[in-house]
């Protein structure tokens, strides 16, 4: 199990079994339903291309697709309720995922450099979360998220969007939600390094080294390592967004500390 400490991922053409799986929470479908389509041009790229087919239609209210790695995985039996990031009451293990502990730091500071091409009806994040190994250790660090429909221009023409930092609650009543998405100045089409500081007594966000966010709570337990693009068919936008294909790519993660 790699805890922490000094880590580094380049994606140099293959994706790294023992650090990553390449679906998005199987355990609530399979890892063959949740699969993520992906690639390797200058780091990982994560791409929803027009035919990759709605991630758990049965289950999840909103239509959803989504191409995404994580760090971590575990479940408990099939039929059990036992497995990460329930996204609704009653949600049962439809396929028993073996244990694997690939990148999980327990504070420290983590880069991810990436860039993105969106549409107006996806998005993009990478964020740290809970493991779960208690029900209540299910936390978020959330490094950066970004909706195409933030991404725009300024005044001056310049590009911007709404960069989403900050820590969500969900289910850990021990946090208070605090997270935002403020306009910024930024081309996502372009390499940026999205990271945070996080340590016992609080929790820095920065972008390309600048401090953007500090959030004065903190998480205690471990975390594992969360980067994918996501796709939403049911969300008003453009035609053309249903012909696109939204991709994520991922040059480098960088961790250190204890």
């Amino acid at each position: 199990m790699h805890r922490g400490g000094d880590f580094r991922e380049r994606f140099d053409g293959a994706l790294d079994e023992e650090v990553w799986v390449p679906a998005y929470l199987p355990a609530w479908s399979s890892r063959r339903d949740s699969a993520a389509t992906y690639g390797f041009d200058d780091g990982l790229v994560l791409s929803i291309p027009p035919h990759q087919a709605l991630w758990c239609p049965d289950l999840h209210e909103e239509p959803l697709r989504v191409s995404a790695v994580q760090s971590a995985n575990w479940s408990g039996p099939v039929g059990s309720a036992y497995g990460q990031q329930a996204f609704r009451s009653g949600l049962v293990v439809r396929e028993e995922q073996k244990p694997l502990w690939g990148y999980v730091p327990r504070f420290g500071h983590i880069d991810v450099t990436c860039r993105a091409d969106l549409t107006a009806r996806s998005m993009f994040s990478a964020w740290l979360v809970g493991l779960e190994a208690g029900p209540r250790d299910c936390g978020e660090i959330c490094i950066v998220e970004i909706f195409g429909d933030t991404v725009g221009t300024l005044p001056d023409g310049s590009p911007a969007a709404g960069v989403g930092q900050g820590v969500k609650a969900l289910d850990d009543p021990r946090l208070e939600q605090d997270f935002s998405a403020p306009p910024t100045p930024i081309d996502i089409a372009v390499d940026h390094t999205y990271a945070v500081d996080w340590q016992p007594d609080g929790v820095s966000f920065f972008v390309d080294g600048t401090l953007t966010r500090v959030v004065r709570q903190s998480i205690a337990y471990p975390m594992q390592l969360m980067l994918g693009v996501f796709d939403f068919p049911g969300k008003p936008a453009p035609d053309r967004a249903a012909a696109a294909t939204p991709t994520l790519t991922v040059r480098e993660v960088v961790g250190s500390g204890p």
